[in-house]
């Protein structure tokens, strides 16, 4: 690419890297990237507030105000990276929660606050004050020069600084940070250079940059020798008679800590004049910082350059679109902080609530007693997991649909949107069927659906069962489900006795009993996802029932029996329907509902 194309493609955005990713800020917004312990690449972005007063965007004095406002943006995203990569379960101390408290803010806004008055403390003893006190010492036995003495200064700055960033780099963390801090040099230089953001054009780019924050840090240590000289000479000029012994060692200090604001300003407007050009005539001035860089930044692998690159394309995305929406970290939690979101979302909706309970068991592996007291923490891949369910059951799902899967009588059935979901009512059934059968008996589950009741007689009588249905797609979950539990079950395509061969000495059925009319006026979750060929009894809901009235008593054994579940309020009609045919029992559920009628041959 020529000059022309790599000016058209500068960009403003710069970036920082943080624990396990990069923060890339732009004009208008900034964006974070991590990559969590599962390898998913976590993505958090921001606007950024528009400077509110024309003072500080005023040459040097933005450098100030931008020197302080990257220490709080960089306390504050290395806080969130370190909460997604899971490293940061730190609770705020008593003093930072008073301060909240009296302040009337944001709790964290006290620990970022915290973090830089800590973060500029540590930096002006190492860097101000360890110097002075070695500044101090030449004075008094060396050579007493305020020039010289400055220069020695911030020769021992720069010397700090180098020793303190090698010896961080030992460490396994900070090396990858560097490694990381390659990756968004990187990405940065690729986009200038006009190249798409691939991977392989990524890894092709230097990792120093004119921008770099090391670079700014070399001209605050070379830029404070200047300064401070001509602040001492101009103190002496001033005032000819103070002592320059005792207090004047302390007033020297805080007069170098009081004019850092300054050197930051005068350090940040040479940066960005250097930045702003190529030309040979101002590299040497370059070379110092780019060379640190060297040390600060390190050869990134190509999952960190992915992570650098999602960070710069939202960031720059936020830039060309006002509208570009903001995100936050899915971090790991608490489960039962995460239980109380899920709880939440799922009573905004006017969803049941308590279904967020089954949908944390699901995922924790947890049982529903334990998960309100665990001090277990989800990963951000588990969150995921457990939003993404949330979502499907506020869009009406049903949850066991959800799942895949559902507890029926102590066997677990894999049910979807092709049968209909086995009921606690339906257990029931199943219980009073029970009775009257044994290991000897012949028994037809009719209306099979998933092969619910089937399943459960064959497993707990060993008795043979034939399970039917009209619906091959019923059926052919059916089958899944008998071969899944080892159960050996036959089954027969069949439209109600149709294709059913032999007597019985139980038939079993849930049939289909919603009134055709009031199918529409069923909650979303059932008339929109349970199959309406196992919901459609007809215009009164009975048209099953006659069925079974009018041919079972060919395929039953004498003191055969039928064993049925009803509407709550068909009991009547349907004992009506059977009465001439046979000896009719109404049974109620644990509700106090009608639910089951037993039909016994007279």
């Amino acid at each position: 690419m020529g000059k022309t194309d790599k000016k058209v493609c500068k960009t403003s955005i710069g970036g920082q890297a943080v624990l396990e990713g990069v923060m890339m800020r732009g004009r208008t917004g900034m964006a974070t990237a991590v990559r969590d312990p599962d390898g998913v690449i976590r993505l958090e972005a921001e606007r950024l507030a528009p400077e509110k007063h024309k003072i500080t965007k005023l040459p040097i004095i933005r450098g100030a105000v931008n020197f302080f406002k990257s220490m709080y943006t960089g306390v504050k995203i290395l806080s969130r990276s370190a909460e997604v990569y899971g490293e940061d379960d730190s609770e705020p101390s008593k003093f930072e929660k008073w301060l909240a408290k009296t302040f009337k803010t944001d709790i964290m806004n006290v620990v970022m606050a915290v973090g830089v008055i800590l973060g500029l403390a540590f930096s002006i003893g190492l860097f101000i004050v360890v110097p002075n006190i070695l500044g101090d010492l030449f004075v008094r036995f060396v050579y007493d020069n305020t020039i010289v003495r400055n220069i020695l200064e911030g020769v021992l700055r720069v010397a700090i600084f180098i020793i303190y960033i090698l010896l961080t780099s030992l460490l396994k963390d900070i090396r990858r940070t560097y490694m990381y801090h390659g990756a968004e040099h990187k990405t940065i230089t690729c986009y200038e250079k006009g190249l798409p953001l691939t991977v392989e054009n990524v890894r092709g780019c230097r990792r120093v940059h004119d921008r770099c924050g090391t670079t700014f840090m070399f001209f605050v240590m070379t830029v404070s020798i200047l300064v401070f000289t001509l602040v001492e000479i101009l103190i002496a000029v001033l005032f000819p008679e103070f002592p320059k012994a005792g207090v004047y060692r302390v007033v020297r200090l805080l007069i170098k800590i009081a004019f850092l604001p300054l050197v930051a300003g005068l350090s940040y407007e040479l940066l960005k004049a250097l930045a702003k050009t190529d030309s040979p005539l101002v590299f040497i001035f370059k070379l110092p910082g780019l060379a640190l860089q060297k040390i600060t930044t390190k050869e990134p692998d190509d999952g960190m350059i992915e992570v650098a690159i999602a960070a710069f394309n939202k960031a720059l995305l936020m830039d060309e679109n006002p509208d570009e929406p903001t995100c936050t970290f899915v971090c790991p939690e608490k489960i039962k902080n995460t239980l109380k979101k899920a709880r939440e979302s799922l009573a905004s909706a006017n969803v049941d609530e308590t279904d967020a309970d089954w949908i944390i068991c699901r995922v924790s592996g947890l049982k529903r007693s334990e998960i309100r007291s665990t001090e277990k923490k989800f990963t951000s891949k588990q969150i995921d997991e457990v939003n993404e369910l949330i979502s499907q059951r506020i869009s009406g799902r049903p949850l066991w649909y959800i799942f895949g899967n559902v507890d029926f009588y102590g066997l677990e059935l894999d049910v979807d949107e092709r049968v209909l979901i086995p009921r606690p009512e339906t257990e029931e059934v199943v219980s009073e069927a029970l009775k009257y059968i044994d290991k000897d008996k012949r028994v037809l589950d009719l209306c099979t659906g998933s092969g619910a009741i089937a399943a459960v007689i064959k497993s707990k009588t060993g008795a043979e069962v034939v399970a039917s249905d009209v619906s091959k797609d019923a059926l052919s979950v059916a089958v899944h489900n008998f071969e899944k539990l080892g159960l050996e079950v036959y089954v027969a395509e069949s439209d109600m006795f149709k294709n059913i061969d032999g007597k019985f000495d139980v038939i079993v059925s849930n049939p289909p009993y919603i009134r055709k009319g009031d199918i529409e006026k069923l909650d979303g979750e059932v008339k929109d996802h349970e199959p309406e060929i196992a919901l459609d009894g007809g215009d009164d809901g009975l048209d099953f029932y006659r069925i079974i009235n009018s041919e079972a008593h060919l395929f039953l054994n004498e003191g055969g029996k039928i064993i049925m579940e009803i509407g709550f309020d068909q009991a009547a009609d349907i004992s009506e329907i059977f009465s001439e045919r046979y000896i009719v029992t109404v049974i109620k559920d644990i509700e106090g509902n009608d639910r089951i009628v037993r039909a016994e041959l007279k």
